[in-house]
């Protein structure tokens, strides 16, 4: 179970490491930003999520926004880009956008990098929180692409859907931010579950959208895995906590169920793409159900 003493310890920065086999993985912070906390817990009760999540005045709680960073030899892989700059303001109000202590840009400088370094974005799915940050808009007002030497990575189905989305998650897309990548052919669309690179493994989860992927690293004995938003936060491991915002939640029940009994059988570390306190957890199952176990620490060699 988290530890309130573990906290101060364990809250994460920009720059810390863990090594799977030949790769070396590197949280980096992008942002703050405020989701509601209802939509954020779907059925759950506010009495019980806001123990771990307390809101604002607006039902809002702080979430990260944590892109993962994998190296090997001249690969520099990052796995989602954050919320990005340069909303107008009604958005970034609307969102509590906020990049006054993290921005993509110098958690890449703490880890001795800079956007040029890029050679691969691989996107878990195209919400804005998750591909803000993948453009930007120059001194001219054209589109260009953060990482100018790289290839971005979505599935197929999950792009089809992003540009035509339903009314229920329409909200969530915004299609300046990477049909641009696609119309410059920078954007490879992918379809189904492949191994990326040698113990680097794409999968594709549909519960909370069409064609969501999900990541993989391992060496056979140790494992990071990177669920997006299937389990955004620590707070989403145990089995009722699914967002509102998911299109099928029945299916990412299920989803979660195959990927926790993964992760306590193989002994995987959970990695959270939005929670404002753990970068990783291991996962717990007692008589109750699944839980967050001991916070892991990245720099964990």
């Amino acid at each position: 179970m988290l530890a309130e003493e573990n906290e101060e310890k364990h809250k994460t920065n920009a720059g810390e490491i863990m090594r799977i086999g030949e790769y070396a993985l590197t949280a980096l912070e992008t942002c703050r930003f405020y989701l509601d906390g209802g939509a954020m817990f779907g059925v759950v009760p506010k009495v019980l999520w806001e123990k771990s999540n307390p809101s604002d005045q607006k039902n809002r709680i702080e979430m990260a926004a944590r892109a993962l960073l994998i190296e090997t030899g001249k690969r520099r892989i990052i796995v989602d880009t954050g919320v990005g700059e340069g909303w107008d303001q009604k958005f970034s109000q609307i969102y509590g956008i906020d990049n006054s202590k993290y921005t993509l840009r110098d958690s890449l400088n703490a880890a001795g990098l800079s956007a040029t370094d890029i050679t691969d974005v691989i996107l878990t799915h195209l919400h804005f929180d998750h591909v803000g940050g993948a453009t930007y808009v120059d001194g001219e007002g054209e589109i260009k692409p953060t990482f100018p030497n790289a290839t971005y990575y979505v599935q197929k189905k999950q792009y089809e859907w992003a540009v035509h989305p339903s009314e229920k998650d329409q909200a969530s897309y915004r299609n300046e931010r990477y049909v641009p990548l696609f119309e410059e052919g920078r954007l490879t669309l992918l379809d189904g579950a492949t191994e990326f690179l040698p113990g680097i493994f794409l999968n594709v989860t549909n519960g909370h959208t069409v064609g969501h992927q999900t990541i993989l690293v391992t060496d056979g004995s140790k494992a990071l895995y990177h669920p997006g938003d299937t389990i955004p936060t620590s707070s989403h491991v145990p089995l009722p906590y699914i967002m509102g915002y998911d299109n099928s939640p029945l299916t990412t029940l299920e989803e979660k169920k195959d990927i926790l009994k993964k992760a306590v059988e193989r002994g995987f570390t959970l990695f959270f793409e939005h929670d404002p306190k753990y970068a990783a957890t291991m996962v717990e199952k007692t008589e109750k159900g699944y839980r967050a176990g001991a916070p892991v620490d990245l720099r964990e060699k």
